[in-house]
């Protein structure tokens, strides 16, 4: 028996009449489209937060956070991927993308990657995925060869796996533990899933990632105090964040920061206990990371 047609694919009735549409009409009706996003989310929380348990278990034993795509939705993965590196000061190894098609589907189109199922068994294998990792597949419509047979893949290698679509039901999230589904319907452009579609998935991977590092100590409160100082903006952001947690000055910030080797949660900890830069590094390796358990301790 046949599927039914992804709602992604379908026509939206109230933008049936696009091409006749004022430009402030348009953006009107798109901003509408899209206030129903958060709504289209919620009923996956659940799943989203038991996933994000088991990715953090996962990493604590040494695993990684893995996303497959194709096209937008491969491109989204690889946003958020990158953005963890400075976020969260973790390697870019950690959290990785696999994009069909490569780095040159970044930017342009790769004509079949996503349709090709012996390329997403070879990725996934050439990315070393183990049962040490946990795998998330996007796909808006659910039905992307690529990203199905990447998923099913990761599964027989042992990896936690989780899908990430627009449509219920569909064959990723068939071939995921976690089956992830924000139905956003029809888009305001039919079939083009950048729009609706394609913001939420960019706020389940937002929260799929943010989650798994706030669990694995990355975060105190709600400073990122594992940032990565690599420009100016983020020194600021890192010698704020001293300050506000030490309660001093930014010219004694910047000094425990300098002394900490840029590294926030030494130069926090350092302030608070009163401890020099090795003393800190050991008691939060203590803790596993965990700041507040070093100064707890």
């Amino acid at each position: 028996m046949s599927r039914p047609r992804p709602t992604t694919e379908s026509l939206n009735p109230s933008s049936s009449g696009l091409d006749t549409m004022s430009a402030l009409q348009i953006v009107s009706l798109m901003n509408e489209e899209d206030a129903h996003v958060p709504a289209a989310v919620r009923p996956a929380l659940p799943l989203i937060a038991a996933f994000v348990e088991a990715a953090a278990e996962r990493l604590r034993g040494g695993g990684r956070l893995i996303y497959a795509g194709a096209g937008t939705s491969g491109r989204l993965a690889v946003l958020d991927a990158v953005e963890c590196v400075p976020t969260f000061s973790v390697p870019p190894t950690l959290v990785r993308p696999i994009m069909a098609g490569g780095d040159e589907a970044l930017t342009h189109s790769v004509e079949g990657a996503e349709d090709d199922t012996e390329l997403a068994r070879r990725d996934v294998d050439a990315a070393g995925v183990s049962a040490a990792d946990a795998f998330v597949g996007v796909a808006a419509s659910g039905t992307t060869p690529y990203v199905v047979a990447a998923l099913e893949r990761a599964g027989e290698l042992g990896a936690v796996t989780a899908a990430v679509t627009n449509n219920e039901p569909a064959p990723a999230l068939e071939a995921a533990d976690y089956g992830i589904a924000a139905v956003t319907g029809p888009e305001v452009l039919s079939g083009s899933t950048r729009l609706k579609a394609g913001t939420a998935q960019k706020l389940i991977l937002n929260m799929i990632s943010t989650a798994t590092m706030v669990r694995l100590g990355k975060v105190h409160g709600n400073r990122m105090v594992d940032v990565a100082v690599t420009n100016r903006k983020l020194r600021r952001r890192a010698e704020g964040i001293v300050a506000d947690l030490v309660s001093c000055d930014a010219e004694r910030a910047a000094a425990l920061l300098d002394d900490a080797d840029q590294e926030v949660k030494t130069a926090v900890l350092m302030g608070l206990a009163g401890v020099d830069a090795e003393t800190a590094r050991a008691r939060l390796e203590a803790a596993e990371g965990y700041l507040r358990a070093a100064l707890d301790a």
